[in-house]
């Protein structure tokens, strides 16, 4: 069964820093991509980072320059550094392989953790 654990979220003022960090089990974390997602209140879920298993990343444009997505294999743990953050970053964010795994008809998704920008 695939477990996905988010955490680090919180309240942080514009400009700021945010870690996140993703505790994955099962085996989709060393064979897959696996990526960061956001989803904004009356938003669709996107995918705002990813990394391949051997560390080759990708960001969405809005984020790129300024977000940080790596992986740890021995630790199974993924991590998403977002500095210089903005209003708009404000989100619940979730970890994930990508395309997001599913468990027959579902995606399976974890709690996520809500990330607050103030201006």
């Amino acid at each position: 069964q695939v477990q996905l654990v988010e955490s680090g979220g919180g309240l942080v003022q514009a400009g700021g820093s945010l870690r996140l960090s993703c505790a994955i089990s099962g085996r989709i974390f060393v064979i897959n991509v696996m990526g960061w997602y956001r989803q904004a209140p009356g938003k669709q879920r996107e995918l705002v980072a990813g990394v391949t298993s051997s560390g080759n990343t990708k960001y969405a444009d809005s984020v790129k320059g300024r977000f940080h997505i790596s992986r740890d294999n021995a630790k199974k743990t993924l991590y998403l550094q977002m500095n210089s953050l903005k209003p708009e970053d404000t989100a619940v964010y979730y970890c994930n392989k990508d395309p997001p795994y599913r468990n027959g008809d579902l995606e399976v998704w974890g709690q996520g953790t809500l990330v607050t920008v103030s201006s």
